[in-house]
């Protein structure tokens, strides 16, 4: 029986500052996997795509297996400490994960892929987060924001990497606010639909 976190979620409506969406996005060339293949692998094997020198994750539980919902990670952050993650959902074309009581972010962030309208397979990750506390806004403003980014374009590109030829043309980074959101699907629904593919 799978082991339960003993830590509550930190949603969104418990930050302070702005809501903030955050995607980061590629096509990716000459993909050779579904989408849903795609995350499927992303899902087995979600730590190796991460740039070890910014951030580690590790099971909690210790197991070798695919992420889904209820799992915890462990999130080891680059001169900021240790924290967690819980899996809030998952489908055949994407995860989300939740933050927990003491990480420096309130939200969510979902990672998926698709396919445009052309047929190419995309690769995006989108958070809806705020910082937890006032000391941490000031940190996430100060240097967080330049490390969330190179965090997360770097797993776009090593997904890329993993399965095609890196992206078409450059990965996309773009901020933007959001109203508050319902906390009955700010608890675990993914902050976008990976359709198509």
């Amino acid at each position: 029986m799978r082991k339960r976190s003993r830590h509550a979620l930190l949603l969104a409506e418990r930050g302070v500052g702005p809501l903030l969406r955050r995607d980061y996005w590629a096509v990716i060339r000459r993909c050779r996997v579904s989408p849903a293949r795609l995350m499927e692998d992303v899902k087995r094997h979600f730590a190796s795509f991460a740039p070890s020198e910014l951030v580690v994750f590790t099971r909690s539980d210790g197991r070798d297996a695919a992420l889904e919902p209820g799992d915890d990670l462990e999130v080891k952050l680059a001169g900021d400490g240790r924290f967690r993650v819980r899996v809030l959902h998952a489908n055949a074309r994407s995860l989300t994960l939740g933050t927990e009581e003491g990480h420096p972010e309130a939200g969510r962030i979902t990672f998926g892929s698709y396919r445009n309208r052309r047929g190419d397979v995309l690769f995006h990750i989108r958070s809806h987060a705020r910082s937890s506390s006032s000391g941490y806004r000031a940190g996430f403003l100060a240097w967080g924001e330049v490390m969330q980014t190179s965090t997360w374009t770097d797993f776009v590109n090593r997904v890329a990497v993993a399965f095609g030829n890196g992206v078409v043309g450059f990965i996309h980074a773009e901020t933007g606010f959001l109203e508050d959101e319902p906390p009955e699907y700010a608890s675990c629904a993914p902050t976008f639909e990976a359709r198509g593919g």
